[in-house]
């Protein structure tokens, strides 16, 4: 016996009524996130790089901890969970990780996580985590062509499962862009300087790098090399509560595209939505008219 719809949801209150029945299911093996001193939450905003974040993490404690590079496993949120889906899948957070140190991912502000933790941020253009966010929506969580973009902007802000909005979230991280504790990037500058990110993560981390070990980890996080392994990157195992809760099946759902967003994609009523939202709330804190000021600043510090 399914719940929900009973099939993909075709309009923004109908994805809600999906996602809010897979929470009322109880989950007897779900356990939640217990803090221990020296966990890493790797917490951008949605289609904001977690994914490539995430397999960096995990690849790099992998590589330090055996020598050797990890690629078994079926979800890469398996090997670094989310806390805010544990329930719907069932999963226990407290179950031991393959290397330390501990790794979670988030989509949150600062203000609603753990303190005294070590935190993992990249930030990206807000236009280009729109049309991100649109296409790995379509086919999985409603039907394909069911949700044009002009009608997306509901989802855009809530920012999927846990999240906040994107607002809330890039301010709250960009007040602790001096911190020590925080490891703030552009996701941009992220992927043009993988070396140098990943040297970043490492001594973050606690992990010693050689530039053999630089080379693996690049090469581990290509988009040609992710894309050729999607499957792990797709949310495997929401799609098997999915099937099993809700009925759904070959949802489309690979955070890995052969090609990256297009900010230009956005129709131009949303964009200038998105650039009021940030004019009031973004520009009188950070001084930053827009993104790409912004992005700078934090690129120069990099």
């Amino acid at each position: 016996m399914t719940i929900g719809l009973g099939r993909l949801a075709r309009s923004v209150e109908e994805v809600g009524m999906n996602l809010g029945a897979m929470q009322e299911v109880e989950r007897p093996n779900y356990r939640p996130y217990a803090a221990q001193p020296g966990d890493v939450f790797i917490t951008s905003w949605a289609k904001s790089g977690t994914t490539m974040t995430q397999q960096m993490f995990h690849q790099l404690r992998m590589l330090a901890a055996t020598g050797e590079p990890d690629m078994e496993f079926d979800d890469i949120s398996r090997m670094t969970p989310w806390e805010d889906t544990a329930r719907q899948n069932d999963f226990d957070m407290t179950a031991a990780q393959r290397a330390a140190p501990r790794g979670f991912k988030w989509h949150r502000e600062y203000e609603r996580l753990e303190p005294g933790m070590r935190y993992i941020v990249t930030l990206r253009d807000p236009h280009e985590t729109y049309h991100s966010l649109h296409r790995f929506f379509a086919g999985y969580l409603f039907e394909s062509g069911s949700v044009s973009m002009e009608d997306f902007l509901p989802l855009w802000l809530m920012g999927g499962p846990g999240g906040c909005d994107y607002f809330t979230h890039l301010l709250s991280w960009w007040a602790r862009r001096d911190e020590a504790d925080t490891l703030l990037v552009t996701y941009r500058w992220a992927v043009t300087n993988k070396p140098a990110m990943i040297r970043r993560m490492a001594d973050f981390i606690g992990i010693t790098v050689d530039e053999a070990m630089v080379g693996q980890v690049e090469a581990l996080t290509a988009r040609d090399f992710m894309y050729a392994h999607k499957d792990k990157f797709d949310d495997a195992m929401i799609k098997v509560t999915m099937a099993e809760l809700l009925g759904l099946h070959d949802l489309e759902s690979s955070k890995v595209k052969a090609e990256g967003s297009d900010a230009r994609e956005v129709p131009p009523a949303i964009a200038a939505q998105i650039d009021a939202l940030w004019a009031e709330r973004v520009a009188p804190v950070t001084g930053h008219a827009d993104f790409a000021s912004l992005a700078s600043e934090i690129d120069a510090r990099a």
